[in-house]
């Protein structure tokens, strides 16, 4: 039996940011598998706020983050996935030699968060992907806005057949964020209340955690009444219509307490991505609460130091608390009971070519979760 040639290079269409606001759709190259490396046909990618504000991360850099696809070829030494294989892309690749990851925080290993260089990398080996013959770095060492992709084989996990990639594409991030943050981080019990800002794809799975934890009473709050409506759909069990005439969100406040017996939500989360919202969930939460901002919002703010009265712990997780291996099968089990909705959260698709768009609809408010095809 003659042995199968080795895999070559491919060219693929990919997003690639200038650093100074804009990108472009052009040709990369991207390298065969060296040993402990996979490539990646990508089927889906998810479009995230944190893509729009890679246009400004040194460039130039292959966008996306979160994506899901095939298995398209694998290096020597890889024996833990097969071509032909579904696959679920993530950032988080933790070492488990690293300080963090022995304390149990794998979304802060020092690996995957290059502090520590005797770990190594987390990314596939050099000259991965090349533009105009340049090598390029790739967002979150992904670079899921791109027909195919290197990576390292922690970088994934397995998926279902039977669960479509459109809208596996999600959990890869935004959804994982959110679940995690109400279940891992907040650590939501049965029958608490949950106030959530920003019903977006981020908030949104946080009230589906909450959901899923059995919070009893869960307050969405948006904007847009279209994003309420899916809210509640998903598990919300009261609506607030925010207002930008709400001077200093009196309005707001008054109507989570009036939900919340005077007392204030016992877990409330932040997740629209501005920065003077930042700090609203210290306004929200009961004394003695949970006040977490999810949105890894940029930009100075500032706060009144006695919005923090009375023991209330003000957190910023990252990334959920994700332990890949942990969090993901659950993830997709749920997803694939029904638990999980993933559906009827992405509710616009685009072509690579369109990304413009799908970036313009998530900044305007017009889509809850966009994601770009390939096929």
């Amino acid at each position: 039996m003659s042995t199968p040639p080795p895999p070559s290079p491919r060219t693929a269409l990919a997003a690639i940011a200038d650093g100074a606001g804009a990108f472009v759709i052009e040709p990369v190259e991207v390298r065969a598998p060296a040993a402990g490396e996979v490539r990646v046909r990508l089927k889906a990618a998810g479009v995230c706020h944190t893509d729009h504000a890679s246009l400004h991360w040194p460039g130039p850099l292959v966008m996306g983050h979160e994506g899901a696809g095939v298995i398209e070829a694998v290096g020597e030494a890889v024996t833990e996935i097969a071509v032909g294989q579904p696959v679920l892309l993530n950032w988080a690749i933790p070492c488990g030699r690293c300080a963090q990851c022995a304390r149990g925080n794998a979304p802060l290993c020092e690996r995957t968060l290059a502090r520590d260089a005797s770990l190594g990398t987390s990314a596939a080996g050099p000259r991965h992907t090349l533009w105009n013959g340049r090598a390029i770095e790739r967002s979150f060492n992904l670079g899921t806005f791109a027909e195919y992709t290197l990576v390292r084989p922690e970088a994934l996990t397995p998926l279902p057949s039977d669960l479509p990639l459109a809208q596996a594409c999600i959990l890869g991030c935004g959804v994982m964020t959110g679940v995690g943050s109400a279940i891992n981080i907040a650590e939501v019990q049965p029958g608490e209340s949950v106030a959530v800002i920003g019903c977006g794809g981020v908030g949104l799975s946080v009230i589906q955690g909450a959901r899923l934890a059995g919070a009893g009473r869960i307050i969405a709050v948006d904007l847009h009444q279209a994003k309420l409506d899916r809210a509640m759909e998903l598990g919300a069990t009261d609506c607030i219509a925010a207002s930008r005439d709400d001077a200093d969100h009196r309005a707001l406040i008054e109507a989570v307490l009036a939900l919340t017996g005077g007392r204030g939500a016992d877990h409330a989360f932040e997740a629209t991505g501005q920065a003077a919202l930042s700090f609203l969930p210290l306004r929200l939460a009961r004394d003695g609460g949970n006040a977490l901002q999810l949105s890894g919002s940029h930009g100075e703010v500032t706060v009144p130091m006695p919005w923090f009265q009375w023991n209330k712990r003000y957190l910023t997780p990252l990334y959920g608390g994700c332990i890949p291996d942990r969090d993901f099968p659950r993830l997709i089990d749920w997803a694939l009971s029904g638990a999980l909705e993933l559906a009827s959260m992405v509710d616009a698709t685009y072509r690579l070519d369109e990304l413009g768009a799908a970036l313009d609809d998530m900044l305007a408010g017009r889509t809850t979760k966009g994601v770009v095809l390939f096929d």
